[in-house]
């Protein structure tokens, strides 16, 4: 979370005249779009990750509930989304060094226990009264380090776990897990918040690395051949990806693509909290569900993307999801309606999942494997500073002249980039 180029199923017999040519493979379908939960490893992985997803999510809800309850300060809310993923962003490049060199399922089973223990001080920290703004931040911080190193090694991992004619539909359906966590995660976390406030919701996220955990070890997998250079040199490896990446003209549009999300599309997940407390006036369990929207949506759309979206061009998919997106970003930002604005951002989610989805798989298919993990790392890089960049300016501005207008005006940038990305010259290069 377009990148599924389908498993062609086989030609149907019919009664066609034997001097006809076999019959071409069936548009995919409905059933097509769970081919990869065919495979043991990526069932496991799957269902691990979708209950780790959803405790992060738990937390993803209230560290912006918390910070705004300290400070009632959107830009706050702001410099604490930077916090967390401006540290990704500047570790991935290393991460990716690593998931090139290393055992990926290792790297993971590492990072993953690094982030309970954060979780875990989290808990801690809000339950003995020491929950203090710069305690927040700090922890959240650590936690973007972590994230960074295991990103690239996560997106990578997928790659061995279903055979290449079936990593499009594993990309898809991975996507898809994130976005189902995305639904439930928030949605769990307005309720906890509401009843059992933040210190349970961060340990609710703690215990859920343990699926996570489960699954990686139960995960078996041949010897994969790793890169031999001794150590990771990380900015020599991140000058060579960014010159193997201008080679490339997709992957390229990729990076741009995921940069004008990052920048102007992204950042209103930050700024719910304040859209909820100012705009729409609403408690936590309503915080939530808004905030869940994007993942109910993205699930809801999941069953045609990796279905009969998969017979569908990835230009053409990810234009069209582009346009939706940032449609459905101003009605949000525009309503004062509550319901209104829940709706805008499930079309919102709706369409988020075809645009993730392309993306990645246009760099899972044109990326050599030697490049593989630096490739991925350099895009989580672009996409998780642009991130807090445009959270930074946006939680800014929310301050000056209000949340609604803010995001407005950074739909109308979205959109003005969408049109200037979809010229053949740019986004029709995902297909080649």
């Amino acid at each position: 979370m377009g990148r599924l180029a389908a498993i062609a199923s086989a030609p149907s017999p019919g009664d066609a005249p034997t001097e006809t040519p076999a019959t071409p493979p069936a548009k995919p379908g409905l059933r097509d779009a769970a081919a990869a939960f065919r495979f043991r490893n990526f069932r496991l992985f799957w269902i691990g990750a979708l209950l780790s997803n959803s405790g992060t999510w738990v937390q993803n809800l209230t560290v912006p509930y918390v910070v705004f309850q300290l400070t009632e300060s959107s830009t706050w809310v702001g410099i604490a989304a930077f916090s967390q993923l401006a540290p990704m962003a500047l570790m991935s490049p290393l991460g990716g060094s690593l998931a090139d060199r290393l055992d990926r399922r290792r790297i993971l089973l590492v990072t993953q226990s690094a982030m309970a223990v954060v979780a875990i001080a989290m808990g801690v920290a809000w339950s003995s009264g020491r929950a203090s703004v710069p305690v927040i931040i700090g922890l959240v911080a650590t936690g973007g380090v972590i994230t960074g190193i295991n990103a690239p090694a996560w997106q990578a991992f997928v790659s061995e776990l279903v055979p290449r004619e079936a990593l499009l539909n594993a990309v898809t359906l991975n996507s898809a897990q994130f976005n189902a966590a995305r639904a439930f995660g928030p949605g769990l976390g307005g309720l906890v918040l509401v009843t059992l406030g933040p210190g349970p919701a961060f340990f609710i996220n703690a215990a859920s690395y343990v699926a996570v955990l489960i699954a990686l070890s139960m995960i078996s997998l041949a010897a994969r051949q790793r890169v031999t250079t001794p150590r990771p040199r990380v900015l020599t490896d991140a000058a060579d990806t960014i010159a193997y990446v201008r080679r490339h003209r997709g992957m390229a549009a990729c990076y741009l693509s995921v940069v004008v999300l990052g920048l102007f599309g992204q950042p209103v997940f930050s700024l719910v909290i304040v859209f909820a407390e100012e705009v729409f006036r609403v408690g936590g369990l309503e915080y939530g569900l808004l905030s869940a929207a994007l993942g109910i949506g993205s699930v809801l759309a999941a069953p045609i993307i990796a279905g009969p979206g998969s017979g569908v061009a990835r230009s053409r998919l990810a234009g069209v999801a582009m346009l939706v997106y940032g449609v459905a970003l101003v009605a949000f930002a525009a309503t004062p309606v509550y319901l209104i604005g829940l709706v805008a951002l499930l079309v919102a989610g709706a369409a988020y999942l075809p645009i993730a989805a392309t993306l990645n798989t246009t760099l899972q298919i044109q990326v050599d494997e030697s490049m593989r993990g630096k490739v991925l790392a350099l895009y989580i890089t672009l996409f998780t500073l642009s991130i807090p960049l445009g959270s930074l300016a946006q939680g800014w501005t929310s301050d000056l002249f209000g949340p609604g207008p803010t995001v407005v005006v950074a739909g109308c940038a979205y959109l003005a980039a969408t049109f200037a990305l979809r010229r053949p010259s740019w986004l029709g290069h995902l297909d080649d």
